[in-house]
């Protein structure tokens, strides 16, 4: 197979490379090595294991927990099936996941260790089918023996290349969570698009570290990545500096992901000046743009590798441009930039009628490729509205294009904030923070943070006589939003900046505490 997108489903992946190299490494998970030949022989068996189930194909199952080797051999017994898997984002509040399930029909959810009394507290639990993963319940059938009480032989897939593999979700301004359909086709895509831009250009001798969250699109396609060109794939439940500093030299890894503040996280941990990074040849990165003294502490860090900025969005399977490690030299005058599409996608930036503008102007990047989502999933008006005449996909993002065809993310039109690589939305934010009663009015927006990119900031209008704290405003939110989506500082005015529609001018708002950059995001 010379581009992992020559078969249909993505499931094949694994059946290729057990006929080719049975005995090779698939993936790695603390003490848990599973070879090609096993990964597709377990393919089989999850794929027979939820026909028994009365799973049926387009049926939607959910997983809820950290990365795992699981995970992985679940997403491909799934696609084999023709059943959808739907990644939980774990660190979403419980009333925020039953939202989830019950948008997406869940009936069979997975639950990943330490999750379990979450997964049992659910609003949904009576009604859920739940599998335990690595003890995740007691009261639970355990995956591997689920899993291994059926045969691999018989499994016959009723996968196309057209059905839905994965639904992960994102959060609209609207506060509602949209299910992203992606493809067979659109996620081979995008492994084919990574090879030929050469930044997934990885080998079977390759070592492939999955540590970004399996429930964001990026974090799925490191492992998908990996495995689509037999390289072994190295599973960490979640990212840790000190452990990812421990096991880079100890398994050799070669090619990572991490988001920027991930990064500052590692170069600033006291191992690792002295720590042994020489095997990373690819380190990538994304989900926010990255400051010039970082990408000089990650080179010295890691003395080999080449760096790559990925900018995409979830709608477009992660994919959009990369900007490749020799424009990263500063003499080249592009480290500001995101790139240039890849091989395969077309990119524009348009004005609000949809028209290319001039280089040098700000628009909103529009993508047009292979690895666009098929829609939001049971939602028709936001599937019409995220599509602009011609199959363009509207980003929301504000950029514009220099002479030679680099683009340089500007603001984001849709006012999304980006904090450690999650995306937060401010309704989201307003909505959890109405109900108080000492609050009359209240705007959300992002603001520089050294550590996370942006932070969540709260405008608070208190309601005449009373008396509030930023203490009292961020306590109220915590238990009906998600951890990362609360306010870090809270700032208390006399009313909002409106303009005569009542609209909320975020950009008055965010004025003061961007004044001096020349883009604002962070």
């Amino acid at each position: 197979m010379n581009e992992p997108n020559d078969s249909g489903i993505v499931a094949d992946l694994a059946y290729h490379f057990a006929l080719r190299q049975p005995d090779a490494t698939a993936l790695i998970y603390n003490d848990r090595v599973t070879s090609y030949a096993n990964l597709d022989r377990h393919t089989r068996q999850i794929a027979n294991a939820l026909a028994t189930l009365g799973v049926r194909r387009h049926d939607r199952i959910g997983y809820l927990g950290k990365n795992s080797d699981l995970y992985l051999e679940l997403l491909f017994g799934a696609c084999f099936a023709g059943v959808v898997l739907v990644p939980l984002n774990w660190r979403l509040a419980p009333p925020e996941i039953d939202a989830i399930i019950a948008d997406a029909g869940i009936e069979t959810l997975f639950v990943g260790p330490v999750f379990g009394a979450v997964a049992a507290s659910l609003g949904s639990a009576a009604t859920l089918r739940c599998i335990s993963l690595d003890g995740a319940g007691d009261a639970w059938p355990d995956f591997i023996a689920w899993r291994d009480a059926r045969s691999p032989d018989d499994a016959a897939s009723p996968a196309e290349a057209e059905d839905t593999v994965l639904q992960i979700y994102t959060s609209g301004t609207t506060g509602a969570a949209k299910g992203v359909e992606l493809s067979n086709r659109n996620v081979l895509a995008l492994l084919a698009a990574g090879v030929a831009g050469g930044v997934a250009d990885v080998r079977p001798d390759d070592v492939v570290l999955m540590c970004m969250p399996a429930s964001h699109v990026a974090g799925t396609m490191v492992g998908l990545f990996g495995l689509g060109r037999g390289s072994t794939v190295v599973v960490m439940a979640e990212f840790d500096p000190a452990a990812l500093i421990e096991i880079i030299p100890r398994l050799r890894v070669t090619w990572l992901v991490l988001v920027p503040a991930a990064i500052l996280f590692l170069v600033q941990h006291p191992a690792a000046a002295t720590a042994d990074l020489r095997s990373v040849r690819t380190l990538a990165y994304g989900a926010s743009p990255i400051a010039e003294a970082l990408v000089e502490q990650a080179r010295a860090v890691f003395p080999n590798a080449g760096l790559w900025h990925l900018y995409g969005l979830t709608e477009a399977s992660g994919g959009g441009t990369i900007l490749p490690p020799e424009a990263h030299d500063p003499v080249f005058g592009k480290l500001r930039s995101c790139g240039k599409p890849y091989p395969g996608f077309e990119l524009r930036i348009v004005d609000p009628e949809g028209q290319p503008v001039p280089a040098g102007t700000v628009g909103e990047i529009v993508l047009r490729s292979p690895t666009v989502m098929k829609g939001y999933w049971n939602n028709p008006e936001a599937t019409r509205s995220a599509f602009a005449p011609g199959g363009w996909l509207r980003t929301g993002d504000a950029a514009w294009m220099d002479d030679d065809g680099y683009v340089f993310v500007h603001d984001r039109v849709k006012d999304m904030i980006v904090s450690g690589a999650e995306n937060v939305y401010p309704a989201e934010v307003e909505n959890a923070l109405f109900g108080h009663p000492a609050i009359a009015d209240v705007a959300v927006i992002g603001v520089p943070d050294p550590r996370w990119g942006e932070a969540v900031k709260a405008i608070v209008v208190p309601r005449p006589g009373s008396n509030i704290s930023a203490d009292e405003v961020i306590a109220h939110a915590r238990g009906r939003i998600a951890g990362f989506k609360l306010p870090k500082s809270v700032e208390f005015i006399d009313a909002l900046p409106r303009n005569a529609t009542g609209k909320v001018l975020r950009r008055v708002l965010r004025a003061p505490y961007w004044e001096g950059r020349d883009r604002e995001v962070n």
